[in-house]
C-alpha cells in the first residue's frame, strides 16, 4: 500500500506520516531526502531524528531514492521524506534539464512503491498554492515537484492533504468523484 502525505510547510505531514508508520505494524525503514547545508538545516534534521523511534533504521538518500528503496526489504514499512527535498536536491546537481527524467523516475518509483508488499508513506510539500516564484530555476522547481507529486499521488491508494495538523482525504478523480 502506498500512502502519500502533502501540505504547506509545518502543516503536520511528517507527523502524520510517522503515525501511519507505526500503526503499520511492522520493521520501519526511514529515507531521508534533506541534506545538512547550514546550521538551521543541521537543526531541523537533528529534531525529525529525535521524533523517531529508535528501532526504526535510517537511510540517507539525497539524491538516490529510488536505489535507496530496491535496498529494503519488501515486507519492511518504507517512510520517504521527503520529495520536496529529493527533487530540490536533483535540480541543483543536474540542472532544470533533468526535470523530465525527475518526473519520470517518480512515476516508476510510484509503481514500485505501491506494488511493494509492505507499507510505503510519502511526504512531500504542497508548492503550487503559493506565490509565483520570481526566479526560472523556482518556477521549474515548482512546475517539476507538482509534476512528481502529481505521479506519486497517482500511484497511491491512499492520499491526503495536510493542514494545520488536520488530514482531509484527497479522492482520484478516476473514482467517479
Amino acid at each position: 500500500m502506498l500512502i502519500a502525505f502533502t501540505g504547506g510547510a509545518r502543516s503536520g505531514k511528517s507527523t502524520a506520516a510517522l503515525s501511519a508508520a507505526t500503526s503499520a505494524g511492522a520493521p520501519v525503514t526511514f529515507i531521508a531526502t534533506a541534506e545538512a547545508g547550514d546550521d538551521e538545516m543541521t537543526e531541523r534534521i537533528k529534531r525529525h531524528r529525535a521524533d523517531r523511534p529508535a528501532a526504526w533504521t535510517t537511510v540517507e538518500a539525497p539524491i538516490h531514492l529510488a536505489h535507496a528503496v530496491e535496498q529494503v526489504d519488501a515486507e519492511t514499512t518504507i517512510v520517504i521524506d521527503c520529495l520536496s527535498m529529493w527533487v530540490s536536491n536533483r535540480m541543483l546537481a543536474e540542472g532544470t534539464d533533468s526535470a523530465r527524467a525527475i518526473v519520470a523516475e517518480a512515476a516508476d518509483l510510484g509503481e514500485r512503491l505501491r506494488q511493494r508488499s509492505g507499507t510505503a508513506i510519502v511526504v512531500t510539500n504542497e508548492v503550487g498554492s503559493g506565490v509565483v516564484p520570481a526566479t526560472p530555476l523556482g518556477r521549474a522547481y515548482r512546475d517539476v515537484l507538482g509534476s512528481v507529486n502529481q505521479a506519486i499521488f497517482a500511484a497511491a491508494e491512499r492520499a491526503y492533504l495536510v493542514v494545520a495538523g488536520r488530514l482531509l482525504e484527497l479522492q482520484d478523480p478516476s473514482d467517479g468523484a
